[in-house]
């Protein structure tokens, strides 16, 4: 099978010690849906921020390559590695 490219929104909470962390990632359309989504989620109530990326690989056999960072929007952390 030929790779496949995801598009993904992911909303930042804060933890009762006020850390940020990861809340439900959702799948996009395009690119341009992710931004859009990650846009509205970092303003909604309790969140912090959002991203956007993309990642790219082979569903069949579940080998994907890094995430690659589209945008960033509110507070997030610097540190996006371990998602």
């Amino acid at each position: 099978m030929a790779d496949v490219t995801y598009y993904v929104a992911l909303p930042f909470l804060q933890d009762d010690a006020g850390a940020p962390v990861a809340g439900a990632a959702e799948e996009c359309q395009s690119s341009s849906a992710a931004l859009r989504r990650a846009e509205l989620l970092s303003r909604a109530a309790g969140c912090i921020g959002a991203v956007a990326f993309s990642r790219t690989g082979d569903p069949m056999i579940g080998e994907f390559g890094d995430a690659q960072l589209l945008r960033k929007f509110g507070n997030v952390p610097d540190d996006l590695s371990t998602l």
